[in-house]
């Protein structure tokens, strides 16, 4: 089961959800958080466990040989991404702009064009009893977090089974790197805050998830504050409020020290387990469709 957490804006409660939700569940079962923000990474602020493995990630780049190439520009004609042009005598190549599709050096006639690792970021495996935390962060200057996010989805099915809750802490809005981060997810929580903004931003959240023909529900955070125009909208358009997370200073105050919020605030706890609730449910109902 594989549950993406996201929103349509940043400032939510994606983490704050993440974290407690995957510590929760840990508690009677194996599960894996995966924080795939990965150009600014948080998670690991509240996850206090043990670091067992770190690595480095790398993209292919091409690499031009100027020896083998005959200017040809058969590369520059199969990018679609304009990160290989052709100069006069030189072929000039923009790795911020490359995707590492491969085309041009698998098309080039002369084989100029070999494509070579760059490094883009790190990923770092902690555990702590039930609890397996990923991290996956850029380095400053990479531009790209989509070919990271793939990577560390890649590397989390790889090293978990399907038996196995993997919990997904998303990058926030509606661009590529959410659709990287939810598109193979089972379900899809919207986590929201009862203000015109946070409406706004997750009527563009709902549009992308229908677009991507995902199930999903709502979580409002802050419930309390703003108005109810969500909750007018989730019940207008028939979607699930799967829990609210009360406005809280408590809950401040506890987030700011980097502290998790289930095991102090009885609302936090009871919102955390309606969700692994239906969470459960849902799967449950998922695996009787498919037999």
């Amino acid at each position: 089961m594989k549950i993406a957490i996201a929103s349509g804006k940043g400032g939510t409660g994606k983490t704050t959800l993440s974290t407690n939700l995957a510590s929760f569940i840990a508690e009677s079962r194996e599960c894996v958080l995966s924080d795939l923000d990965v150009e600014e990474p948080n998670s690991g602020l509240f996850i206090k466990a043990e670091l067992i493995h770190e690595e480095d990630k790398f993209k292919m780049i091409p690499e031009w040989e100027k020896s083998k190439c005959e200017l040809c520009g058969n590369c520059q004609a199969v990018c679609n991404f304009n990160a290989v042009l052709k100069m006069g005598k030189m072929i000039m190549v923009f790795p911020e702009l490359c995707h590492g599709c491969y085309a041009c050096s698998e098309l080039c006639p002369t084989d100029s064009l070999p494509m070579k690792q760059k490094k883009m970021g790190e990923l770092k495996f902690y555990k702590k009893g039930n609890l397996n935390f990923i991290e996956s962060k850029l380095i400053i200057g990479e531009e790209q977090a989509v070919p990271l996010i793939k990577q560390t989805i890649d590397y989390v099915d790889e090293k978990f089974g399907e038996d196995v809750i993997k919990i997904f802490d998303s990058p926030p809005g509606t661009s590529c790197p959410v659709i990287e981060a939810t598109k193979d997810a089972d379900f899809v929580i919207l986590v929201t805050e009862p203000t015109p903004f946070g409406l706004h931003d997750l009527k563009l959240a709902v549009e992308t998830v229908k677009q991507m023909e995902k199930p999903f529900g709502v979580v409002i955070n802050r419930h309390g504050i703003g108005n109810d125009g969500v909750e007018m909208y989730c019940r207008e358009d028939n979607i699930d409020i799967i829990a609210r997370i009360p406005n809280d200073r408590l809950i401040a105050e506890i987030y700011s020290r980097g502290e998790l919020l289930y095991s102090t605030i009885p609302s936090v706890k009871e919102a955390v387990k309606s969700i692994s609730n239906y969470v459960d449910k849902f799967n449950s109902q998922k695996k009787r469709e498919t037999k």
